[in-house]
């Protein structure tokens, strides 16, 4: 094998991992070329805001899970929808990383399946050790999830549109946005702010993303945790995220909360949910008999219902006189 470098002298290292996808290769490609909807897809996704789109060369701002950590960068990509092919390039890498870049190639087996190809080549500043095999780590790990989420999720391609829903709820604020924000960033503080929620641990590393595992309420008096990842944009008035420990019934959940100015010195808050169904729970959870149909129901009631409530003592907090 041929020890490949750098311009700087630091070794090129491959990685190489596939699958095999009980799906027709554009569905695949498809799923593969819809960066924006990957922290619905993949388990370590948190957040990608597309930057730049022409139709075939594409920058991405990426926020995702590496061995327990949040990472984010910037990448590039190339979208090639006749050979089903994307290359795509870290143009700011994150640490410990100097360089990475890679390819996505699905290639059809037959009508009804195909191959999934995922490559990587890499490098580390100055080729320590420990850094290489901490890249090495997190690239097997996330590259394995990344193929089995796509794979679960292709299999199921005809009924996508009943397993997915996408839903909102806002709420219309006497005050200006500020407060609005300051509310829904500081969650730490809900369990003392919101009934729905009986406790909340937060902790923010790097500043503006926050871990959180919380406890909520539902309105039969039974209880659920669930742990997230937040990403603030404070200047966009702008928080996301992503369930890493959902409720039995989903099996990917994202989300955002969007703070606006409205007519005449209001502001509009907005909670937007992205949830893909869990349908082997579904009779678990809800009892015989229940089909996606009632699961969706359910679900939109019940993330509504909380979200809702969050805005609303958003809003009772930011038009009180004395904002504490």
């Amino acid at each position: 094998m041929t020890d490949e470098r750098t311009a700087h002298g630091e070794r090129i290292h491959r990685t190489a991992h596939e699958t095999e996808v009980a799906a027709p290769a554009g569905v695949v490609y498809g799923l593969i070329a819809d960066a924006t909807q990957w922290p619905l897809y993949f388990p370590p996704n948190v957040h990608v805001d597309r930057l730049e789109f022409d139709g075939t060369h594409e920058r991405l701002r990426m926020w995702a899970t590496a061995n327990g950590r949040v990472k984010t960068w910037t990448s590039r990509r190339v979208l090639d929808a006749v050979a089903r092919r994307i290359e795509f390039h870290q143009e700011i890498p994150a640490a410990p990383l100097s360089t990475m870049t890679g390819t996505w190639i699905v290639e059809p087996l037959g009508t009804e399946t195909s191959r999934l190809t995922l490559l990587h080549d890499f490098s580390v500043t100055d080729d320590r050790a420990d850094p290489v095999a901490w890249v090495e780590r997190a690239t097997d790990t996330n590259s394995r999830a990344e193929l089995a989420g796509i794979a679960a999720l292709a299999r199921q391609w005809a009924r996508l549109d009943s397993l997915v829903l996408s839903f909102e709820d806002s709420v219309t604020v006497d005050a200006p946005p500020e407060p609005v924000y300051a509310f829904l960033e500081q969650a730490g503080r809900w369990p003392d702010r919101l009934p729905h929620v009986s406790r909340l641990d937060l902790t923010e590393e790097p500043a503006g993303v926050q871990i959180m595992s919380m406890e909520t309420l539902t309105a039969d008096g039974s209880s659920h945790t669930t742990e997230s990842v937040r990403v603030c944009f404070p200047d966009a008035g702008r928080i996301v995220y992503k369930q890493t420990l959902t409720p039995a019934l989903m099996s990917a959940h994202t989300g955002v909360w969007t703070v606006e100015p409205g007519p005449a010195g209001t502001t509009v808050a907005t909670s937007r949910h992205s949830v893909v169904l869990r349908e082997e729970a579904v009779e678990r959870v809800l009892g015989a008999g229940a089909d996606l149909a009632r699961a969706r129901r359910y679900v939109r009631e019940a993330l509504g219902r909380n979200s809702t409530a969050t805005l609303t003592h958003a809003k009772r907090y930011a038009e009180s006189p004395v904002v504490l």
